[in-house]
């Protein structure tokens, strides 16, 4: 344990950098906006990585190794949000369970379920991801930080990239004949 007896800074308190000069009050927002979208992304990895354990059947391994990446996209992400986040002036959130308290999506439960369920489920999150991502580079854009607002284009890029794949997997299988299935 350690024996410092203040923080040094509190979660929640954003200083305002000299060397960025964004004004407190707008590094504020911008922290509040990446530190949210740190937590969805941590709870969508903590999610597909779960799928990528648990996947079973014909399409094992083909899903196994793309939602292994798909989970090394999403960690990396967190770190440049995580970064930003502290370049600003704020304290990126961390800890496990402050993820799903802080963030604005939901995970499934603790259950498995067939990998159909999974990536429907999966899906379902990178919507609300892509979505928070486009409010939060407006965000940026208008409070004058193209630094973040370039570095969430990029994330948003991986992320529309990964939902669009998941899609594909969900979709019916065209090569296979209507009799086949009956």
């Amino acid at each position: 344990m350690s024996t410092q007896k203040e923080a040094r800074q509190r979660y929640g308190d954003v200083h305002e950098s000299e060397a960025l000069r964004i004004p407190e009050e707008k590094a504020e927002q911008l922290v509040d906006a990446l530190n949210s979208d740190l937590a969805a992304t941590y709870v969508l990895y903590h999610q597909v990585k779960k799928h990528h354990w648990l996947v079973e059947g014909a399409e094992f391994h083909d899903i196994h190794e793309y939602l292994g990446e798909v989970a090394a996209d999403l960690e990396e992400g967190a770190d440049v949000i995580a970064e930003r986040a502290q370049a600003l002036g704020g304290v990126p959130l961390s800890g496990g369970a402050n993820y799903e308290e802080h963030a604005p999506v939901s995970p499934e439960d603790a259950d498995a379920y067939d990998i159909r369920t999974s990536l429907e489920n999966d899906l379902e999150i990178f919507g609300d991801i892509i979505e928070q991502l486009r409010e939060h580079i407006q965000l940026a854009n208008n409070l004058g930080d193209y630094t973040t607002e370039e570095q969430l284009r990029e994330i948003l890029e991986g992320v529309e990239e990964h939902g669009h794949h998941i899609e594909h997997y969900l979709e019916d299988d065209t090569l296979v004949s209507q009799g086949t299935l009956e």
